[in-house]
């Protein structure tokens, strides 16, 4: 996974505010805005707790909530330096409790694991009730969105949206393939999802073009399309849970292979640590029970690449101001400021030394 969108983050020096907090607003909240005032309440006097200023907490506040628009379960990670709000993101599901943080460095690994595993995907809904054949007096209706999973949970773009006379369907098909065809292209996406009606979508999907041919997967019938939610939510989570994209993948059977050959690849934390102070990886993969909140801690100095597990080497290296931050929060500054990428490794697929491991850009 490519961390490009964190790099205005990095840009910004520290001390940093980072909130994660749950925003959502379903049936089962009963006054939203009553609810995500108390939990603000509680993480503000977290944050002064940790030293943080008026300024940073003033930046928090008047983000905090204003999600509103965004309907079901969901939350909100928010990130300030000096009093100006420096990122703000949705996050497709609530966080697992409620955090906040001032310090140094951002604490950007809960945002990251909700990006993860960033498939880009079209989502085709058919939805037809009337008698199988193009001589029925009834429209099928069609619902089409692009998008990068999960965050296009509470994030989607614009949905196309058809009617169309059944007696019209099997021509017009051919021209909604084309149409499906472009904007996959434009959304670079790996697959197609289609869904609803058995007959109505299998007149599509055999008039789709030869370029989606292989990346096309069935599901069943399914609710209609919720404003301000992912078309297809249900069937999409299903689908995608456990699944890497063609990159990562590729990645990491790079990893695998290089692993096997002793060439360019290292595992666990000191070789991990020492690649990346000489800006030499590529990717970096990480198992995931070591993502969150890890006991780990790193010795880090002003610069990405100044890391190291123990103070005496920081030093040693003429790195003059260092302090202790965990294991994750030091890792991520490295690789977004030597533009590696991250790619979260299920154990059960592949188990790393130490739950870390590096493919190199060279040996």
């Amino acid at each position: 996974m490519r961390l490009s969108f964190l790099e205005p983050l990095y840009k910004e020096a520290g001390p940093f505010a980072s909130v994660y907090l749950d925003t959502s607003r379903d049936s089962a909240v009963k006054d939203p805005d009553a609810a995500i005032a108390v939990r603000w309440r509680h993480l503000r006097d977290d944050l002064l707790a940790e030293g943080a200023d008026a300024d940073s907490l003033a930046a928090v506040a008047r983000t905090v909530g204003n999600d509103a628009m965004v309907p079901g379960t969901h939350g909100q990670a928010l990130f300030t330096a000096h009093g100006k709000l420096v990122l703000e993101d949705e996050l497709p599901l609530p966080p697992a409790r409620d955090t906040a943080h001032f310090g140094t460095l951002p604490d950007t690994m809960p945002l990251i694991v909700q990006h993860a595993p960033g498939i880009p995907y079209v989502a085709v809904r058919v939805q037809y009730t009337g008698r199988h054949s193009t001589d029925a007096e009834a429209t099928v209706r069609v619902d089409a969105e692009a998008g990068v999973w999960p965050e296009a949970k509470v994030a989607p773009q614009g949905r196309l949206h058809e009617e169309i006379p059944v007696a019209e369907w099997l021509h017009t098909a051919e021209q909604l393939g084309e149409h499906l065809d472009a904007l996959a292209r434009r959304n670079g996406s790996e697959v197609l999802v289609i869904a609803g009606d058995v007959w109505a979508r299998g007149i599509l999907a055999r008039r789709l073009p030869k370029s989606l041919q292989g990346r096309i997967l069935t599901a069943g019938g399914g609710p209609a399309p919720q404003a301000g939610r992912a078309l297809l939510e249900d069937h999409l989570d299903r689908l995608f849970t456990g699944r890497m994209t063609t990159h990562d993948r590729n990645l990491l059977d790079a990893f695998l292979a290089q692993r096997a050959h002793d060439g360019a690849s290292a595992e666990g934390q000191s070789a991990t640590v020492e690649a990346l102070q000489r800006g030499q990886v590529r990717a970096l993969f990480l198992n995931h029970r070591h993502t969150l909140q890890s006991p780990l801690y790193l010795w880090v100095g002003p610069e990405p690449r100044q890391l190291a597990l123990a103070e005496g080497d920081l030093r040693s290296y003429g790195v003059e101001t260092v302090h202790q931050e965990r294991a994750d929060v030091a890792l991520t500054r490295a690789l977004v400021g030597t533009a590696a990428e991250l790619i979260l490794v299920q154990e059960e697929q592949v188990k790393l030394r130490e739950g870390v491991g590096v493919l190199l850009r060279y040996a």
